[in-house]
């Protein structure tokens, strides 16, 4: 595992420069994202949308989570839907 590898395994913190790199439409299209599929795994997030910018960084109305909770959120969904697309053995 790289350095690289291991970063992405890490969970975003809300202050990290990379929430400065994301537009709001991007944000917008992540949620889209995570509302397609959390609905796979029975979960749902229906008032999760942009809300503004501040200090250069997409605001989320998501409860009172910041965008990077989106990202967080969609990387273990991903890891999830890669595990069961592999065979996951819990599934057995």
């Amino acid at each position: 595992m790289t350095a690289d590898d291991d970063r992405s395994r890490r969970p975003i913190e809300p202050a990290d420069p990379l929430m400065r790199t994301y537009t709001e439409p991007e944000v917008a299209y992540l949620i889209a994202e995570l509302h397609d599929l959390g609905r796979k795994f029975g979960l749902l997030w229906p008032s999760a949308t942009t809300d503004s910018v501040v200090d250069g960084r997409v605001l989320v109305r998501f409860g009172n989570a910041p965008a990077s909770t989106v990202l967080n959120l969609l990387a273990l969904l991903r890891d999830r839907e890669h595990e069961k697309a592999e065979g996951d053995p819990c599934d057995s």
